[in-house]
């Protein structure tokens, strides 16, 4: 087994295994991994999960969670939006979502050098990233999702699409590790990203949310300097001193998930120190058992949603540790050194 990040004094191995343990506890016999018991799942999150369950050592629960994929995919290569634990919830198809298995499979090979998994994977990555490149418009920007009957939405997110090109970055990796060519994709990668950095007005408004300010760092489509003023130009506007980032830029409202992921963004551009105070301030959402608290809203300073936890927040608090510690073969997939970008 890989050994287990541990940052003393503020996440010990024990604890974090301890999360990754909650994360296992509620996932389903059919292996998927709902946001908290009788919710419901989403692939994206989903994929997030099992990567944590990976990189704290729980190996046939990952795997459980990869097949539950491979199970419910679409002849079009797509998932549907959400899933509970009878079926389909919602029908609509959202590219980010199916496009962040390859994400998760490169992951899982960085972290094992299981080549037998890469290549049994292989065909559920190939279909989803064909699924997403085909939403993708003349300028570059990849239409957020499609209907349920197939029919695409009208607009792109930036949020989304930043996603996407670091999945695309991924998967690019996947098939050259198999001798596979795919240079379309590629193609598509750069046009992207050149459209993210280049056409903001490609992407619905939605500037009040922390995840499109952070989320063009964190896929790695800004770097250097660039990365590291955009992080700036708005960090009064999200973080909430001391206790971690607001959801959004309007209500005192921190989440765990946001958090650790800004955290990762910060050490992606060398801005090391904030991204450990990031990581350190969302431990007081820690429960007994290891889960975190999805939100919590000030200055009240109680629960939101009221006593949710998890499983999503739970798996980044993981994989965040992962990146500042570097403890596995895996841990800079989003920080730069080996990773996919």
């Amino acid at each position: 087994m890989n050994p287990i990040p541990d940052l003393p004094g503020c996440l010990s191995s024990e604890e974090l295994r301890n999360t990754a343990e909650s994360i296992a506890e509620w996932q389903l016999p059919s292996g998927m991994i709902p946001w908290f018991p009788g919710g419901h799942a989403d692939p994206w999150n989903h994929v997030e999960a099992a990567m944590a369950l990976d990189i704290a050592g729980l190996r046939t629960e990952a795997d459980a969670a990869y097949q539950w994929l491979v199970a419910t995919q679409r002849d079009d290569g797509a998932w549907h939006n959400y899933y509970d634990a009878d079926g389909v919830e919602n029908d609509r198809l959202d590219a980010n979502c199916v496009a962040y298995i390859a994400t998760g499979v490169w992951h899982r090979f960085l972290l094992t050098g299981d080549r037998g998994f890469l290549e049994s994977l292989w065909p559920v990555v190939d279909a989803a990233i064909s699924f997403v490149v085909d939403l993708q418009t003349p300028r570059g920007e990849i239409i957020w999702a499609r209907h349920g009957d197939g029919t695409p939405f009208s607009f792109a997110l930036l949020t989304g699409s930043s996603s996407i090109a670091h999945s695309l970055s991924a998967a690019l990796a996947a098939a050259e590790a198999l001798g596979q060519e795919r240079p379309h994709w590629d193609k598509a990668r750069r046009r992207l990203c050149a459209t993210i950095i280049e056409h903001p007005d490609a992407f619905a408004a939605k500037e009040r949310w922390a995840m499109d300010w952070y989320y063009p760092v964190l896929a790695g489509v800004l770097t250097g300097e660039a990365g590291r003023e955009r992080l700036r130009a708005r960090a009064d506007d999200f973080v909430q001193p001391d206790h971690g980032i607001r959801c959004v830029s309007d209500r005192a409202w921190v989440t765990t998930a946001e958090t650790c992921e800004c955290a990762i963004a910060h050490l992606a551009v060398g801005l090391r120190e904030r991204a450990l105070e990031l990581f350190d301030s969302i431990q007081e959402y820690r429960d007994t058992h290891g889960r975190y608290f999805t939100g919590i809203a000030y200055p009240e300073k109680v629960s939101f949603p009221d006593e949710e936890r998890s499983t999503y927040s739970a798996a980044a608090v993981i994989l965040a540790a992962d990146a500042l510690t570097g403890t596995t073969a895996a841990s800079a997939l989003f920080t730069g050194d080996g990773d996919a970008t």
